[in-house]
C-alpha cells in the first residue's frame, strides 16, 4: 500500500520533514518512503491512499501507564495523594476481577489506538487483574504493549503506616516468579508485538532482597524494569531516613543503584524530586526516564526537572499515567502540556520545544523499550507503526511549522488513520479491530460494579448534588 501526499514527519537521524511526501508498506514494515511523486512513478500499480492534508507521524509511544485505571476514570478527582491513593484507587483496585482488568485494558487499548498511540508500556499489572486478560487484548487488538506484572513483597509505601496498601491488592515474594511465568508463556507473543518486563513497586513496597533477586533475573535473561521513583517529597524522606543497615541515608538514586536498578534496562517513572547529583547518576548509568506531567500537575506532585535531565543526556520519554490521576490517554494532550509546563517553571519560553517533545513521544520512547531498531521513527526497513492526524479543520490552520501543529494544536481527535504493523487499527477515526460501543458499554457497567463492591458509590460521584 502506498500512502502518498502528506506531510511526514520521519524522526529519522536528520530529523527529516517531508512535504507531499509518500510511504510504502509492504507487509509489516516500511519499504519506501519519499516524495509522492518520485514513489508513484516507481510504483505505479501499487494501491494508493490520498493523504493530502495530513500529517503522517510515528506511531506515538505511552511508555507509562495503567490499564487497570481506566476503569476508574473520574473516582478520585481533586483529592490530595494519600487520600487519593489509599481511600480510593488502592481500596477499588482491590475489588478487581479479571473479567475487570479485561474490560479495563480493552478500554484503555481504544483510547490510546484512536489518539495515536502504537506502542505502550503497562507499568504495574497486579496478579488479581487477569494478565491473560491483559495479553489477549493486546493481542487481538493489533497494538504493541510491554507490559510489566507486579513485583513486590511489602504492603506499605515509603515511611508512614498511612500509605498502607489495600489487602487485596498486597503480594508476597512469589510474584516474582509468577512475572517470570508470565515472560516465559508471553513474551514475544503476538507476532512479537507482546513483550513482558518487571513492574517493581516503588521502594517502601520491594525488599531490598527482592529488588536484588529480580534485577539479577534481568541480567540473566534480558527482562527489563519499570518501577515509579521520586515521585512525590515522601518518596525523597523514605530514602534519606533510610539506616545505615541499608547502606543509607540514601537520595533516591544511591539506593536504586545500591540494589542494582539503574542502568539501560529500566525505566524510572517521574523522577520529580531529584537533585544535581541524581540527574547526573541516571545520566551515567543510561537509566530511562518516563515523564507525566499532567498527573504530576493534577496530584500536586511537583514538576520533574526535564530540562536539566535532557542537557544531562537522560533519554527521556512521555507517559499519560492513569486515567484517575490524568482522565485521559492521550498521548497528544500529554504532549502539549510537556511542551508548555517547563516554560513556566523555567520562566524561559525556549525550553523543550516542539520538536524535543516530538522525540519524547516518539524516538525517546522507542529507545527507553529498547525497540529503536523497530519502531519510533519512520525509516525503510522499520516497522510500520504511524498515526495520520487530519489537518483540514479550522483549528489546526494554518500550518508553518507541522511540528508545532501536532504538539501545540491537535489532540487525540485529529487523528484519522492508525497503522501498527502494517495493518490499519483505526480508519476515519474508528477502530478496525474493536467494537468501540461494546467496550465502552461494558466498562461502565464493570466500573460501576467495582464501586459498588468497594462500599464507595456515594464518594466518587462528584461535590454537586444529582437527582
Amino acid at each position: 500500500m502506498l500512502y502518498t501526499k502528506a506531510t511526514v514527519i520521519t524522526m529519522d537521524a536528520s530529523r527529516r520533514i517531508i512535504d507531499n511526501g509518500a510511504i510504502l508498506v509492504r507487509g509489516k514494515n516500511i519499504a519506501d518512503i519519499g516524495k509522492t511523486d518520485v514513489l508513484v512513478s516507481k510504483y505505479p500499480d501499487e494501491d494508493r491512499v490520498d493523504l493530502q492534508g495530513r500529517i503522517i507521524i510515528p506511531g506515538l509511544i505511552n511508555i507509562h501507564m495503567h490499564t487497570a485505571q481506566t476503569l476508574l476514570r473520574g473516582t478520585a478527582d481533586d483529592l490530595e495523594l494519600v487520600s487519593w491513593l489509599c481511600e480510593r484507587i488502592w481500596v477499588l483496585q482491590g475489588h478487581f476481577t479479571p473479567e475487570d482488568g479485561y474490560a479495563a485494558a480493552r478500554l484503555s487499548i481504544a483510547e490510546m489506538l484512536k489518539s495515536g498511540t502504537t506502542c505502550f508500556l503497562e507499568s504495574m499489572f497486579a496478579d488479581r487483574y487477569g494478565f491473560y486478560g491483559l495479553c489477549r487484548a493486546v493481542a487481538d487488538s493489533g497494538i504493541r504493549g510491554c507490559l510489566a506484572k507486579i513485583v513486590m513483597d511489602t504492603g506499605s509505601y515509603a515511611a508512614s503506616s498511612a500509605w498502607a496498601m489495600h489487602p487485596g491488592l498486597v503480594e508476597d515474594a512469589t510474584s516474582l516468579d509468577k512475572t517470570l511465568a508470565e515472560h516465559s508463556r508471553w513474551d514475544a507473543a503476538a507476532a512479537g508485538r507482546i513483550r513482558v518486563w518487571f513492574g517493581a513497586r516503588t521502594p517502601g513496597g520491594v525488599s531490598d532482597a527482592l529488588y536484588r533477586a529480580m534485577m539479577a533475573h534481568s541480567e540473566k535473561r534480558r527482562i527489563p524494569v519499570t518501577m515509579h521513583c521520586a515521585e512525590v517529597s515522601a518518596d525523597r524522606d523514605f530514602f534519606a531516613g533510610l539506616g545505615p543497615d541499608r547502606g543509607g541515608p540514601h537520595t533516591p538514586t544511591s539506593y536504586c543503584d545500591a540494589v542494582g536498578l539503574l542502568g539501560p534496562r529500566t525505566v524510572l517513572v517521574h523522577m520529580v524530586h531529584l537533585d544535581d547529583e541524581d540527574v547526573a547518576r541516571v545520566a551515567a548509568s543510561g537509566t530511562h526516564v518516563a515523564h507525566c506531567p499532567s498527573s504530576n500537575a493534577k496530584l500536586a506532585s511537583g514538576v520533574a526537572r526535564v530540562p536539566a535531565l535532557l542537557a544531562a543526556g537522560v533519554n527521556v520519554g512521555l507517559g499519560t499515567d492513569g486515567a484517575p490521576c490524568n482522565n485521559t490517554c492521550d498521548m497528544l494532550a500529554e504532549m502539549r502540556l510537556a511542551g508548555v509546563v517547563h516554560k513556566a517553571r523555567e520562566a524561559d519560553p525556549t525550553v523543550v520545544p516542539a520538536e524535543t517533545v516530538l522525540e519524547m513521544a516518539t524516538i525517546n520512547g522507542a529507545k527507553a523499550l529498547g525497540l529503536d531498531g523497530d519502531i519510533g521513527s519512520l525509516e525503510v526497513g522499520k516497522k510500520a507503526d504511524f498515526a495520520v492526524i487530519d489537518t483540514r479543520k479550522v483549528e489546526l490552520r494554518p500550518v508553518f511549522s507541522p511540528a508545532s501543529v501536532v504538539v501545540y494544536a491537535a489532540s487525540g481527535r485529529d487523528v484519522e488513520m492508525v497503522v501498527v504493523d502494517g495493518k490499519v487499527l483505526v480508519d476515519g477515526g474508528e477502530l478496525t479491530t474493536m467494537d468501540e460501543q461494546e467496550v465502552w458499554e461494558e466498562a461502565q457497567w464493570r466500573g460501576r460494579e467495582v464501586v459498588e463492591r468497594a462500599g464507595l458509590s456515594g464518594e466518587v460521584t462528584g461535590r454537586w448534588p444529582r437527582e
